[in-house]
């Protein structure tokens, strides 16, 4: 599973503010778009959520369970007056028991199942971007660089990886892992094979 976003930071901003991949559980991440305090919210929520199902149950909480108890805790803050909906979509990802998955909450509360997907801006056209290049069978690598070549399609910035941030967790160490910047770059050198 791959996780990629653009992060626009500005010059004397610290990275930190402008984090839009996080990590949940030692086997599942969430990546965000749209009001990026509320996703930490949401995020804390997810972490807080997963600690406890392993004290509950002793194992490891299913992507779609999370998936789904986020959206419904998006969901009640569209129920009360005096309340403001959550201002944030969110992408959960990980591996479990189950095999690999993605879903996707908005803040209505809805929670939908994908195998590929991208949100925020221009994610209509990213999407349709996917659905040409993406393919099921691809690997790890294939599946980084057309992350990019996604990214890139409506970044302002298209020159480099400064302004892309990348995750994945793999079948094999079922681990969260951040992917460094020298890495992207050779993700990127190969991201020309998908052009629209």
């Amino acid at each position: 599973v791959i996780m990629a976003v653009e992060e626009k930071p500005r010059a004397l901003q610290t990275s930190d503010i402008t984090q839009k991949i996080f990590q949940v559980d030692f086997h599942i991440g969430v990546a965000a778009a749209g009001y990026i305090p509320d996703a930490r919210i949401q995020v804390d929520n997810a972490r807080f959520f997963s600690q406890g199902n392993k004290m509950t149950y002793d194992e490891s909480v299913e992507v779609a369970t999370v998936a789904k108890h986020l959206a419904d805790q998006s969901h009640q803050f569209t129920q009360y007056s005096g309340v403001r909906p959550n201002g944030v979509s969110l992408i959960i990802a990980g591996i479990d028991q189950k095999g690999e998955s993605i879903y996707v909450t908005d803040p209505s509360g809805t929670y939908v199942q994908y195998a590929a997907v991208a949100i925020g801006a221009s994610s209509e056209d990213v999407n349709e971007f996917l659905e040409k290049y993406y393919d099921s069978n691809m690997g790890l690598e294939d599946a980084a660089s057309l992350a990019i070549a996604a990214i890139n399609l409506k970044a302002e910035q298209k020159n480099g990886t400064s302004h892309i941030k990348m995750a994945k967790i793999t079948a094999g160490s079922k681990t969260f892992e951040k992917i460094p910047e020298s890495d992207l770059t050779g993700y990127s050198q190969n991201a020309s094979k998908f052009s629209s």
